[in-house]
């Protein structure tokens, strides 16, 4: 059974499956494509949802396994849900928890009931069901919620990925029948490893579920860029033209380039913030190890071309120093310059695709680049 679609598609590239579109949720409209901030443990690492308003974040991650673990999903439904918790305006999807039970498969049993695992934590035992799943993210009150998923390894047999694609099949559907409030919307993961059939195969099983938006998942697992790109390029064609398409966990900023580049709508990744804590800056022209001895007395902002709070008002040089010395500051002041870049590459990336001249957009986007 099929349901309404919150996408409205309102331009395509003429030159490949790019797309311009909009989604509404319970709490607005954020435009397509778009960016997601992760705010993992109901923040998103070094900012305020302050910052990311001024930046112009639209929609932010929050994670059913973390918040399932600490601090409880009944004390934040207790404060009105997550947006009030953590004092956010905007559209918040939460992942349902499933890659981080995959990462930590040393602590996880999965079985046809569920995943049984051990928190990370203090090792207490801990189950998370389909219905569990979708329950914990209702009473987060986030505006879309993920189904449960089996996230299959690579490289993993044909074997091993049919039987974990079906078993993802048969979970998803129970959350679709635990899902009682249909205000948040709920979002399907397509699965089916590095084999485009089973890709294929498993998309046509949640179309016939029916979900809100369709995500691609199981990618960037430690699989090369070229095949990644391969999987989104053998998914995409088989969801239905009128919903979201959401690549999750995905990626660098070439990665997002790309992405729209076959059809992608949604993205996440915590590279921006992972980075902007290690010293790794994205910039116009790539990206920049902001603790190189180059920048000690570097006068310049991080990237010439950046209007983002940081690049208006501190130089390389002191943001050098902020590093060497370990200063908190460093973090903040890192992390908003390289949100800023992802947030205003799509936004470029969406006006691109409104002057339907996106092939152009990724020449010169490339041409750019002088380091990695």
């Amino acid at each position: 059974m099929q349901q309404k679609s919150p996408f409205t598609l309102l331009c395509s590239s003429s030159e490949c499956a790019a797309r311009r579109g909009e989604v509404r949720t319970r709490q607005g409209v954020f435009q397509t494509p778009v960016f997601m901030p992760v705010g993992t443990q109901g923040t998103v690492k070094a900012v305020t949802p302050e910052n990311l308003q001024e930046m112009q974040a639209q929609i932010i991650l929050g994670n059913t396994y973390h918040l399932f673990i600490r601090p409880g999903h009944q004390l934040i439904e207790s404060f009105g849900g997550l947006h009030n918790f953590m004092n956010w305006k905007g559209s918040i999807l939460t992942d349902s928890g499933g890659f981080q039970i995959f990462s930590l498969k040393e602590l996880a049993t999965i079985t046809e009931a569920g995943a049984a695992f051990r928190s990370h934590l203090d090792g207490s035992k801990l189950f998370l069901s389909p219905e569990d799943a979708v329950q914990v993210q209702q009473s987060l009150g986030s505006d879309i919620m993920m189904c449960l998923d089996t996230c299959i390894p690579f490289p993993a047999t044909k074997d091993e990925t049919i039987k974990a694609t079906d078993l993802t099949s048969r979970w998803a559907k129970r959350c679709r029948e635990a899902h009682s409030n249909r205000e948040q919307l709920l979002f399907g993961i397509v699965q089916g490893g590095m084999y485009p059939e089973l890709r294929e195969s498993h998309a046509a099983a949640l179309i016939d579920i029916g979900f809100d938006g369709y995500a691609i998942g199981g990618l960037s697992v430690g699989e090369e860029k070229q095949l990644m790109h391969a999987m989104t390029e053998a998914t995409v064609p088989y969801l239905p033209k009128d919903f979201p398409v959401y690549l999750m966990g995905v990626g660098t900023p070439a990665d997002l380039v790309e992405g729209v580049w076959r059809g992608v709508d949604m993205f996440d990744c915590v590279m921006p913030t992972r980075n902007a804590r290690n010293g790794s800056l994205f910039t116009t022209k790539g990206k920049i190890s902001i603790k190189n001895s180059r920048f000690r007395d570097d006068h310049g902002p991080i990237d010439d071309n950046c209007t983002c709070y940081t690049c208006r008002n501190y130089s390389r040089a002191y943001l050098r120093h902020l590093f060497q010395a370990r200063e908190i500051l460093s973090y903040h002041l890192n992390t908003i310059h390289n949100l800023h870049y992802y947030l205003y590459l799509m936004a470029d990336i969406r006006r691109a695709i409104e002057a339907d001249s996106f092939a152009r957009f990724r020449k010169d986007f490339y041409s750019k680049l002088e380091y990695e």
